[in-house]
């Protein structure tokens, strides 16, 4: 159950194909199951600051099996998540942290997109997941 260095360049194919039909330079990484970096491109005029957050986003998906946007809506004052964003080095929950799974349904591994809102972030990470 890992990802092929094949499978994680497909997705981020997709995913920087996406990015460019909406204007916006991202940051795009993908990790294994062990929330292993197995990818990572940097568009052309990518914000610096959003390597760190892309790569943040889809080891938080990974660490929880979830998307961040999720684990963000747990994250809230008064949610049982609470602060959080704090464990594990960082961990960045909002959208743009999309759950990979196999054609069984099994966990692979994650995708985290940075570089634009974070709808825009969001669904840039799941074109790419769409591509597993």
């Amino acid at each position: 159950m890992s990802i092929s260095l094949e499978e994680a360049e497909k997705m981020s194919h997709a995913a920087k194909t996406k990015a460019k039909e909406i204007g916006v330079a991202m940051n795009i990484a993908i990790v294994d199951e062990g929330a292993n970096l197995k990818a990572f491109h940097r568009m052309d005029n990518a914000w610096l600051g959003s390597v760190d957050i892309s790569i943040k986003k889809a080891k938080t998906a990974r660490y929880f099996d979830m998307n961040s946007g999720e684990i963000g809506k747990l994250s809230q004052p008064g949610q049982p998540l609470y602060n959080i964003e704090h464990s594990n080095g960082g961990l960045i929950t909002f959208p743009g942290g999309v759950v990979l799974k196999n054609s069984d349904g099994h966990i692979v591994g994650a995708i985290g997109v940075s570089g634009g809102s974070v709808e825009q972030d969001h669904e840039v990470a799941s074109a790419g997941a769409a591509a597993l």
